[in-house]
């Protein structure tokens, strides 16, 4: 029997073994699916405050409860640093982060690392998975050549797959078992293999023709969104010039009930997907000949946003007689998103940036997100306030980035002197639009 023949045995039997590489926002609650059907995992992350905090039965990650680590753990999970364990696993899906570096370009290095670490413990009948959204061709351009390096070819003796990933913090409708799986392969036999290991854990499996087109489907889903999101956050700089309350214009316009999709406008974009994706196409695209107008117009749009908000509270206070230089502004919320405690690439945290330069006494108040996070670009030694009708009065300004269920909306009517609203939440009479 080939070793790829062992591997289908034992994926059928639900005997693999799944090792999973970043326990990030992604790969944890993956780690924990594949747990809860039964299939042993080793997750694999340099972060060893992660490693220890999962081996104590602790989570990291607010929606992911204590109970769910020690469920898993009671079916045979358990996280590692130790990379040559990789040989232990029969499926590896690889689910690091894939950010921009400061030129806004693809920086692939976790990518290339995890798989550089992977490979000296590599044999022959594993599977490999990259989950990571990538531009289209990194799969077969950049992993199957350092597999091929090391005698290992997918279909003949190895499996490769790109399947992304599609998770929706804060959304309680669509867990990680409910979203439909995109998945490509290398060889026809690796697409069924990769299918097989998944459909342990993901209700619906959706089949491409190949690596590439599955990467592309990622982009496009994102990039959809983000186009989207730059057209109504223009239309709402132009509604806020001719005096009209853009989110009462989309709910209008969400009455029509075909051929139109309501989106609403923000700050600016946030998360580790759709803020990034875009630019990974723009990139790729450059090598056929191609400019991607459309998409890198609807990135300027969106990458304004926190300058506009910014400028929109020096207008509001200046209206009151007061300088942003040595005025104290509470920004609400720096989750990307409501009901989250996931922070990254978040323009509430911009904003922060740009009134604190500004000369302004920022804090910032988020019942997700107690402690400021460690932060790449940013750095303020900050902890959440918490909301009284006394702390609301001590700021000048208050600005509502992420409207999270938590916060008293009246109360913070109330009390606050200025608010500052770009989710759409106060009436107007309450607050300036943003």
């Amino acid at each position: 029997m080939s070793a790829l023949d062992q591997l289908r045995t034992r994926i059928a039997a639900g005997s693999a073994v799944v090792g999973i590489y970043g326990l990030g926002y992604v790969g944890l609650p993956l780690a924990l699916r594949f747990s809860e059907v039964g299939i042993k995992v080793i997750g694999f992350d340099i972060d060893e405050t992660k490693v220890s905090a999962l081996n104590e039965g602790r989570s990291y990650i607010e929606r992911l409860g204590p109970e769910l680590i020690e469920a898993a753990r009671a079916t045979g999970f358990e996280a590692t640093r130790d990379f040559s364990r990789s040989h232990e696993a029969d499926v590896l899906i690889i689910c690091v982060p894939t950010p921009l570096d400061r030129h806004h370009e693809p920086d692939l290095s976790f990518v290339i690392n995890t798989t550089e670490a992977i490979l000296p413990h590599f044999r022959e009948g594993q599977l490999l998975s990259l989950e990571s959204t990538t531009w289209p061709g990194t799969t077969e351009e950049e992993l199957a050549p350092r597999l091929a390096r090391h005698g290992f070819i997918p279909g003949e003796n190895c499996a490769l797959v790109f399947s992304p990933e599609r998770e929706d913090p804060g959304n309680p409708r669509f867990g990680t078992r409910d979203i439909p799986k995109v998945i490509g392969g290398m060889t026809a036999s690796c697409l069924e293999l990769g299918s097989a290991i998944y459909a342990h854990a993901i209700n619906t499996m959706v089949p491409v023709s190949s690596p590439r087109a599955a990467e592309m489907t990622k982009l496009l889903e994102n990039i959809h969104r983000a186009v989207n999101i730059g057209l109504v956050n223009e239309m709402k700089i132009v509604a806020d010039k001719m005096s009209i309350d853009i989110h009462e214009v989309i709910r209008a316009a969400a009455t029509k009930p075909f051929g139109f999709v309501p989106y609403t406008p923000g700050p600016g974009l946030g998360g580790h997907c759709i803020p990034i994706d875009p630019f990974y196409l723009t990139w790729k695209a450059k090598e056929y000949g191609v400019n991607t107008r459309f998409i890198e117009l609807a990135g300027e749009i969106n990458h304004y946003m926190p300058k506009w908000v910014v400028q929109k509270v020096m207008d509001a206070l200046n209206n009151l007689g007061k300088a942003v230089k040595g005025s104290r502004i509470l920004v609400l919320g720096i989750a990307y998103k409501k009901n989250i405690d996931d922070s990254r690439e978040s323009p509430a945290i911009e904003i922060m940036q740009l009134l604190t330069n500004k000369g302004a006494d920022v804090e910032y108040s988020d019942p997700h997100i107690p402690v400021f996070p460690k932060k790449r670009d940013y750095s303020f030694d900050r902890t959440s306030v918490e909301l009284t009708p006394d702390s609301i009065k001590g700021f000048d300004c208050v600005v509502l980035t992420t409207d999270h269920d938590g916060f008293d909306y009246e109360e913070l009517g109330l009390h606050a002197h200025l608010i500052i609203d770009t989710r759409g939440v106060f009436p107007s009479k309450k607050a300036v639009q943003a």
